[in-house]
């Protein structure tokens, strides 16, 4: 058994994550996604203020604001009073993430009316945006001039309901892109499904997550065209050595196989396209081999102690040869990848290679996984967080002990098991630090992470109780890119890894763009407070800023570009000039002040790199996005911005040991009877460091593979 450093449900609120663990009242305000028994027990409240009496505040009417700062931006109150009581609150400005912070502009406006106070419970997985309105709401109170020692002897918190017991075929914990499709598919497969999940919201991780699928597509690949510098890279798989100590395959030869197998594919692709010439003719190339081949040397790390990991060849295969049919199961929910399969693919940051196809991300994605889930049948509880397994005498999960926000306990019976989809741990980062054996000092109990907040590990915790085993909790992957002052995936402007132009605060590359995430992050450590700067040119938004790849869906992100150059996050000209003037300001936490000289030369030498397809200083292995600076000069429609980021914490690569079925197993490999996991709860397939665009193909294939297995379990 791991050493324990949390028990099961603890939730600790880290002080710049999106996301927090407290108690909201059930009365105030129905959440964002409940079944019908749950918004009725949830319905707002109808009672008019309370009436006052000799009230130092008598007197005192009119409309008043108040602002304070939330965690995307300033968040403004009004608050309409009459005689000295308040009998409207209303959220009148915030650009806080859509989905997260939606049940706290609901509800806490509502509370502050029903109860006169502006200290009340945070709600759920919206902690900063809770705290904003609430701070909000008081600076209008003090506006006003109302007596705020009676608001703050009106303070208050949720109570208890009576106990309750729930039955169900299949308890699924956890409200994310695992939770959602193996909560659907256990559904359409004929079980009866309770899901709950311990935020305000649905979606978890997935919710936050960029739009990036990996997965291997043949239709796409022919109408792509392979670029030099990608078949340079296909050639240098030919020449490796199987006996190369640096392939580890004395620890790990199960995968001396799959390098046979890509070697295979790479000479039986060039005879099928003799006499094509890449950048020109010769069709894009990928297969199940390569990209195991990429999960395997993307994931090979040594740990501190000397040990070396790697994924688990088998898990590694079923996701690959999976992956593809998952994204189209996935579109017949009612999914927007009007893409589809065959569409022009990408390299999102530390994919190796363009597999990656475009996909739904935020509100939209956890949207339409719901109302399918919910059209199956499936009953979908949030403010309700599991603390502990249930088993039988013989060993089997039959179910759940749940906490809701205000403390009511719930009892939930599954008569066919569990599958726990509770997400990771990066949100934790004491419990990061406690297992780490890569990151070493880089680490602390402060980190910053891009998660949730409520991405603890209570999942994993809980199945250790049971007995789970755990694999590769020594290493939590690091998102490079990450905003330099909050650690979120907000505040940026970035393309395709393969064009990404990474500088220091000199104006120097330092690092090859198209590595593996853990690369780029200890490059982007060693730099001074951590921070570095990406380059992006291209088309300008309807507000003449340069726009960017994460910018499909601005409301998941936060800010569209121009809001970016507004606030103070990035730095924007139309000429390069303008930009070198423009970072004489603060951006992102950091004002390097770079000349147009420096700038200048750094990107003449990476477009000399790109036409030649070939670096000379980094050996970057896919070369595109060359910046025209003549284009940006006498084109007001080109722009060019730099995104000031750094690394924070991202994704937990360990967690609970499953099998190719989801099933969990024990310490001594064994199944645990009636519980499975997906998700980024599960460890092994991604060892040491997870590719981009992986996380999302591994929660929804392996959630549909969960839902399918529990739900034959008992026929």
């Amino acid at each position: 058994m791991k050493k324990r450093i949390l028990s099961a449900g603890l939730c600790l609120t880290m002080a710049v994550s999106l996301a927090g663990c407290s108690s909201g009242t059930a009365a105030d305000t129905a959440p964002a996604d409940t079944t019908q028994a749950q918004s009725q027990a949830q319905a707002p409240e109808t009672t008019a203020p309370p009436e006052t009496t000799a009230s130092p505040n008598a007197g005192i009417s009119g409309t008043f604001t108040g602002t304070s700062s939330g965690m995307q931006g300033p968040v403004s109150v009004e608050l309409t009073i009459k005689d000295g009581v308040i009998t409207n609150a209303v959220v009148t400005e915030h650009q806080e993430t859509a989905g997260v912070a939606d049940v706290a502009v609901a509800r806490i406006p509502n509370q502050i009316v029903n109860h006169q106070t502006t200290t009340l419970d945070a709600v759920t997985g919206a902690t900063f945006a809770s705290r904003a309105i609430m701070a909000a709401a008081e600076n209008a109170a003090k506006e006003a001039g109302l007596d705020m020692d009676v608001l703050k002897a009106n303070a208050y918190t949720a109570q208890p309901g009576v106990n309750q017991i729930w039955d169900t075929d299949i308890l699924v914990v956890g409200g994310g892109g695992a939770g959602l499709s193996s909560a659907a598919t256990a559904a359409q497969n004929g079980s009866k499904v309770i899901l709950i999940e311990k935020s305000s919201f649905l979606g978890g991780n997935t919710m936050m997550a960029g739009g990036a699928y990996n997965t291997v597509d043949p239709q796409a690949q022919e109408t792509a065209v392979l670029t030099e510098a990608q078949k340079n890279t296909l050639d240098s798989y030919l020449a490796l050595d199987p006996g190369d100590e640096s392939l580890r395959f004395d620890q790990f030869p199960q995968w001396e196989e799959v390098l046979t197998q890509l070697q295979t594919d790479i000479k039986d692709f060039y005879a099928a396209n003799e006499g094509k010439t890449p950048g020109a003719d010769m069709p894009g190339f990928d297969s199940t081999a390569l990209h195991m081949w990429h999960i395997y040397t993307g994931g090979l790390r040594q740990l501190n102690d000397g040990t070396w990991i790697a994924s688990d060849l088998d898990l590694a295969k079923t996701l690959t040869e999976n992956s593809l049919e998952t994204f189209n199961w996935l579109k017949t929910l009612g999914l927007d990848v009007s893409s589809g399969s065959g569409a022009p693919l990408f390299t999102v940051l530390g994919a190796m290679w363009p597999r990656t196809h475009p996909f739904p991300a935020g509100t939209s994605l956890i949207s339409s996984l719901s109302e399918a889930a919910k059209a199956e049948g499936v009953e979908i509880y949030t403010e309700t967080a599991a603390v502990s397994l249930l088993t039988d005498d013989s060993g089997k999960v039959t179910g759940a002990e749940a906490v809701q926000a205000d403390g009511t306990k719930v009892t939930i019976n599954a008569s066919q098991g569990v599958i726990l989809a509770s997400g990771g741990y990066c949100a934790n980062a004491p419990m990061v630090k406690e297992y780490d054996k890569y990151w070493g000092d880089s680490l602390s109990d402060h980190t910053l992470t891009t998660n949730v907040g409520t991405n603890t590990g209570d999942g994993i915790l809980m199945a250790t109780d049971i007995g789970a085993d755990t694999t590769g909790l020594e290493i939590a992957q690091m998102m490079p890119s990450s905003s330099a002052l909050k650690g979120t995936m907000t505040d940026g402007l970035w393309g395709d890894a393969s064009e990404q132009i990474w500088i220091d605060a000199s104006g120097n590359r330092f690092v090859n763009e198209y590595a593996e995430r853990d690369v780029l992050t200890l490059a982007s450590l060693e730099q001074e407070n951590g921070i570095f700067y990406i380059i992006y040119a291209g088309p300008t938004d309807e507000n003449g800023v340069c726009k960017g790849l994460a910018y499909d869906e601005p409301a998941t992100f936060g800010a569209v570009p121009s809001k970016l150059v507004e606030n103070g996050h990035i730095w924007y000209g139309s000429t390069l000039a303008e930009l070198a003037e423009a970072t004489k300001t603060s951006a992102g936490g950091a004002a390097p002040a770079f000349t147009e000289e420096a700038l200048r030369a750094t990107i003449e030498t990476y477009n000399s790199y790109v036409e030649a397809q070939k670096d000379d200083d980094f050996g970057k292995e896919v070369l595109s996005g060359a910046i025209d600076l003549e284009a940006i000069e006498a084109d007001d429609t080109v722009g060019i911005c730099i995104s000031p980021r750094k690394a924070s914490l991202h994704h937990t690569m360990g967690g609970v040991v499953i099998n190719t079925d989801a099933a969990v197993l024990d310490t001594e490999g064994n199944v645990i009877p009636g519980l499975w996991a997906a998700g980024e709860v599960t460890g092994g397939i991604h060892a040491g460091n997870r590719l981009g665009g992986n996380a999302e193909a591994d929660i929804f294939t392996f959630g549909r593979i969960a839902g399918q297995n529990a739900s034959a379990a008992a026929k």
